[in-house]
């Protein structure tokens, strides 16, 4: 479980393909307190460290995983929001976010609002899973590329964030350009009221 306060942007300095799986090995300030089999999210996805080689490590993700998230169009040298499993004894900075991407957006628009940047996200809307809880709402929250925002202007396939200049400098907001991907999971929270909901209603 994560709490999408992102800890570090950190690259990917190689690239590794096995079948149908993707080994990815990045360089961050913290392998050096990583273990084997930690659960680490990388822009939003839970994977498993699998290797650790000096100041870098490697996770894999498989095919399933690169089908629903951008991973795997990734490059040598993008950065990567990286957080680490929270902490059960602190506070709960940002929201609950299980490291489970529920589909990807594209950036459609970029914005300067009084020194802040407002991103607009379109993703396909799907009202069966709409209707479960994937969906953003006005003021709720939504983790974009493992990062807790909170929504503005939400519209039945498309929301708006506002990102700090801190956000902006310390996540890899500052690579997102209108089109380019990112990876959505909507609030675990809205998805258990929507469950709860439909079996009142039969």
């Amino acid at each position: 479980m994560f709490s999408g306060i992102v800890e570090e942007a950190a690259p990917i300095v190689a690239l590794t393909r096995d079948n149908g799986n993707l080994h990815l090995t990045l360089k961050s300030s913290f392998t050096h307190e990583l273990k084997i089999d930690q659960s680490v999210a990388h822009n939003g996805v839970c994977l498993t460290v699998v290797d650790i080689n000096g100041d870098c490590y490697t996770v894999t993700a498989i095919q399933e995983t690169l089908d629903r998230t951008n991973l795997g169009s990734l490059q040598v040298g993008d950065k990567v929001n990286l957080e680490r499993s929270m902490l059960m004894n602190g506070r709960l900075d940002g929201h609950i976010v299980q490291g489970h991407v529920d589909q990807t957006a594209r950036c459609e628009r970029i914005d300067m609002v009084d020194g802040s940047r407002y991103y607009t996200f379109v993703y396909d809307l799907d009202p069966k899973m709409a209707a479960k809880g994937y969906m953003t709402v006005e003021k709720g929250s939504v983790s974009v590329n493992g990062v807790s925002l909170t929504v503005c202007n939400s519209q039945d396939n498309s929301f708006q964030v506002a990102i700090i200049p801190y956000t902006y400098e310390h996540t890899n907001f500052h690579q997102i350009e209108v089109g380019s991907t990112v990876n959505l999971e909507f609030d675990i929270i809205g998805k258990y009221i929507s469950r709860i909901m439909h079996f009142e209603k039969s």
